[in-house]
């Protein structure tokens, strides 16, 4: 027994350590005496030098690979990756957006949130970065993955594919509208689900199936909340749907850009075509882009399909039948989820306070409101509207009526603020719906337009529509004459309602009400020029439906904003251009249907109007002028202080040349002496002031302008060659006034008697201008450019008109030869138009040439000024029109050559008198013989 204990002891015998002696090393100890070396894969180690990257040196193609990748973590850091590249690198979108949108599109279903959120903030960028056109040919690869993310069994990525087509919708909507089909039955299911039965309150498509609202007691938002995210996106998506559709014209109240509708562009006429009478036709048919079925705004028709399938919840809405059969599956879900709302915040067994609701019950009524609204205007063309409207009337008024209009009007329930730590979970609750609040007016007034858009006109329920309408016209006539601040939108709607209300009822007293309200609140200040300009749209187009109307045609307040539209554009001036655009069509239509009340107050506005530096007519820009032009056609009477602030509208160069002539003709035909007249209209002004207005508009100058140019030192100073002290008048006035001077003439040569004509031009010239000493260059060539249109050679012209005619064409020939040494490209049309003016009427008016030959003064002129005379002469006798007058002066012409020739004596000849010598022996010398045979052509010049 000894000795196997001190074997057993011997095994674990204890190794004692002595001081200064090396440890043992352990039988377990590890040798650490060996080299290693390392593996390098020079592969893995190459940086992608095909493209760019980001700060992990990771290219477009690693990224894109790892979105494969299981991990959600490389997942999440790729996207964030791909979002980085792009930003640094915008042209890698153009050059993968294919495999961008794919691989980004997969992973709107996956499992992790942060990996999804991730996805949009991608999907954003792209949609920000990239056109619909560009997307267009890859969109069904998102609408696929979208699909599968709305209708996915989890909760969770269902809300983030709200967040997804929030991205569509907001840049891509086209897309989304142009296949609705399937988007339309994952709305459906996100708030119900199909059963093959249901009671008698349960919808029933054209299928059998039946739909109900669901709850997913897993959700992380409630139920109310949840269909209240999906209602605001299937209204923006309905919404996108009917804004992509071209717009037909219609007599209904629909805002526009101008105040009688849009121009043209945009609109829809559909043309119907009988394919059996064109298929042996030689005529061919234009076919237009998607072959006629979705029409462009410029195609003019559009073709029906050939065969009509039976209508289900899933086909597109481009049918009548399918809005019908979309609206009997959506409305009871609409009225069941209005029903729970309502009910919602409302205590058991009691009424009190029903019409008070909390703010997330307010917004779910108003979605389903809004979505009430863009069902009616899903339908394709306006009569299927009014079907559908009828339909609804037929099969839901009862339902409206009951939940609608119960408690109608609505208001907000306060709820009292506690002081108490935010929850988080009832934070993320409430950022999970992107609604915003809505107010009790707005759900109000978008409760009165679904309503009063079932009401039918007279003879079809009447009696049963009074009732219930009379709480909304209550409603509607309140809010509009309480002066409260409406938004353009619920300004817009409540102006639709009125419209509708009134061709419904069709009650004198009901228009007179609904207009008076509107007046109130047309009459405040400081509107906005949108809202403005509406509320002139709808008078507009309201007065324009007088005919046949007879509760409209009656009103006294349309006739009283009538009368208030002169005064409103005189008071507004400049100030809002755009509004008094919109003042002057509104003012031209009742004009031209000759309505009483707005003329008479035009007729005592018009000077105002009409005034040549303050008036809207010189201040507003070019459409608008020739609008205001238009206007002096309907003027019951234009009296003389209209006609001369016209002549000086005219003369003042503030209009165009074109409106100038539009004006003097529209005067010209309301005069008695043109001869024209339409119905009973009478002559609007006397025969007497009609000669003034002329007469004032062809001197181009008013009399107080004239008078302060006798004192001015502006004028060339006289002289023996220029015996007039000539204006020089600026070239754009100029060529001005010379148009008016056409018109004019053409006006005067139009009214019958020339000769009667022509003794009045020449009395008005001998008792106003004879005296003058400044005359303005243009009113003389324009004088001498009347003169020979008018004359009539049985009346003499009388010796004060022929002397200051003389003076004139002298003065200008002179003017003539100093515009020449001019550049001639800038007083060329000036230079044609003084020589015509004086070589025609020294062709035309007897004894004129005698009288300007015989005030050339040789002796009297200066050295500089005999080569002038000398170029004169020159340029007359070259000119053949007048070369028998000049051989019937010819005694006189030899005269002044004469003189000349002694006064220029010299060594040399000059070159313009070689020059004249040379004419006057072509044209008169050689014409001696003809000169002996017209005796009587002498005695006439």
């Amino acid at each position: 027994m000894k000795s196997k204990k001190k074997k057993r002891q011997d095994d674990f015998q204890k190794v004692k350590l002595k001081v200064g002696k090396t440890k043992p090393k352990a039988n377990n100890a590890t040798n650490t005496n060996f080299r290693s070396k390392g593996i390098n894969i020079t592969e893995q180690l190459k940086r992608d030098t095909s493209g760019p990257t980001t700060h992990r040196h990771l290219g477009i193609n690693d990224l894109l690979s790892q979105l494969h990748h299981y991990s959600a973590n490389i997942k999440h850091s790729a996207l964030l990756g791909l979002k980085e590249l792009l930003s640094l690198n915008p042209s890698l979108l153009e050059q993968h957006l294919s495999r961008l949108l794919s691989e980004v599109a997969a992973v709107f279903t996956d499992k992790d949130g942060n990996v999804r959120v991730a996805a949009t903030r991608v999907l954003r960028f792209i949609a920000q970065s990239v056109p619909a056109e560009r997307v267009a040919p890859f969109y069904p690869v998102l609408s696929a993955h979208l699909s599968c993310a709305m209708t996915h069994i989890e909760a969770s990525i269902q809300e983030d594919a709200m967040k997804i087509l929030d991205v569509l919708l907001e840049h891509y909507a086209a897309l989304l509208a142009a296949r609705p089909a399937v988007l339309i039955t994952n709305f459906l299911e996100l708030i119900s689900h199909r059963q093959s039965s249901g009671g008698a309150n349960k919808t029933q498509d054209a299928k059998g199936w039946t739909w109900a609202l669901s709850v997913n007691p897993s959700r992380a938002v409630t139920s109310q909340q949840w269909r209240l995210s999906v209602l605001l996106r299937l209204g923006r998506f309905l919404q996108a749907v009917v804004e992509e559709r071209p717009v037909e014209e219609s007599d209904i109240f629909i805002p526009t850009e101008g105040a009688f509708g849009p121009s043209g562009e945009g609109k829809l006429t559909p043309l119907y075509l009988n394919w059996e009478e064109l298929t042996y036709s030689k005529v061919g048919v234009k076919v237009y882009e998607h072959s006629g079925a979705k029409p462009t705004p410029q195609s003019t028709f559009r073709l029906r399909a050939e065969v009509n399938h039976g209508p289900t919840v899933g086909e597109d809405l481009d049918s009548a039948e399918a809005v019908q059969s979309f609206a009997a599956t959506m409305v009871p879900l609409l009225l069941e989820v209005w029903v729970e709302a309502s009910t919602s915040d409302c205590p058991w067994n009691t009424t009190e306070g029903a019409h008070l609701l909390s703010p997330d019950a307010m917004s779910v009524m108003f979605q389903v409101l809004s979505i009430l609204q863009m069902l009616r205007k899903l339908a394709p063309r306006r009569e299927h509207q009014e079907a559908l409207d009828a339909w609804f009337y037929k099969e839901y008024l009862r339902d409206f009526k009951q939940h609608f209009m119960k408690n109608f009007p609505y208001g907000s329930r306060d709820t009292p603020k506690h002081r108490k730590k935010v929850d988080l979970k009832r934070s993320k609750q409430t950022a999970a719906v992107p609604g915003l609040t809505v107010e009790p007016l707005a759900l109000n007034i978008t409760l009165c337009q679904v309503m009063v858009s079932l009401s039918q006109r007279q003879g079809l329920g009447r009696e049963t529509d009074g009732d219930w309408l009379t709480p909304l016209r209550t409603f509607v006539r309140d809010t509009l004459g309480s002066g409260v601040k409406l938004s353009y939108r619920q300004l817009h709607m409540l102006l639709g309602t009125v419209w509708k209300m009134v061709f419904t009822q069709r009650s004198t007293t009901v228009t007179e009400d609904l207009l008076a309200a509107v007046y109130v609140y047309y009459k405040q200040r400081h509107l906005t020029l949108q809202t403005r300009s509406l509320l002139l749209s709808f008078y507009s187009k309201l007065y324009l439906q007088e005919q046949g109307n007879t509760h409209i045609a009656r009103s006294k307040v349309l006739c009283r904003w009538l009368a208030s539209l002169p005064v409103q554009l005189s008071q507004l001036g400049q100030r809002n251009p755009a509004l008094s655009a919109r003042l002057i069509l509104s003012i031209q239509a009742a004009a031209s249907r000759k309505h009483k009340d707005l003329l008479n107050s035009l007729q005592t506005r018009a000077c105002m109007l009409y005034d040549p530096q303050e008036g809207v007519m010189v201040l507003l820009p070019v459409e608008s002028q020739q609008r205001m032009v238009q206007l002096l056609y309907f003027l019951p009477k234009m009296s003389p202080s209209l006609l001369a602030n016209l002549s000086h509208c005219c003369t003042a160069g503030r209009i165009s040349a074109g409106l100038t002539a539009s004006l003097i003709r529209i005067v010209h035909f309301r005069s008695s002496l043109s001869g024209w007249s339409v119905g009973s209209q009478e002559a609007a002004l006397q025969d007497v002031d009609y000669i003034s207005f002329l007469f004032s508009t062809l001197t181009g100058f008013s009399s107080d302008k004239l008078a302060s140019l006798q004192e001015a030192g502006d004028a060339l100073p006289p002289s023996p060659l220029s015996p007039l002290s000539l204006y020089p008048t600026p070239l754009e006035q100029f060529t001005h006034h010379w148009d008016v001077v056409e018109e004019v003439c053409h006006c005067l040569e139009t009214l019958g008697s020339k000769s009667q004509c022509f003794d009045i031009l020449q009395n008005g010239i001998c008792k106003y201008l004879t005296k003058l000493a400044v005359v303005p260059d243009s009113m003389a060539a324009g004088l001498l450019r009347a003169v020979s249109r008018l004359l009539d050679l049985s009346v003499l012209p009388i010796e004060p008109m022929l002397r200051f005619l003389s003076q004139c064409c002298l003065s200008l020939l002179a003017l003539l030869i100093t515009l020449e040494q001019e550049v001639p490209a800038e007083t060329n049309h000036k230079r044609e138009a003084i020589w015509g003016a004086c070589v025609s009427a020294l062709g035309s008016v007897p004894r004129l040439l005698r009288m300007v030959l015989q005030s050339m003064r040789v002796g009297d002129l200066s050295g500089e000024e005999r080569p002038q005379l000398g170029q004169i002469l020159s340029l007359l006798l070259q000119h053949t029109p007048i070369q028998n007058q000049l051989l019937a002066n010819a005694a006189l012409l030899q005269e002044i050559i004469q003189q000349l020739t002694r006064y220029s004596r010299g060594a040399t000849r000059e070159q313009w008198l070689t020059d004249l010598l040379y004419c006057y022996t072509v044209s008169v010398a050689h014409g001696s013989s003809a000169r002996r045979g017209n005796l009587g052509l002498r005695d006439i010049y």
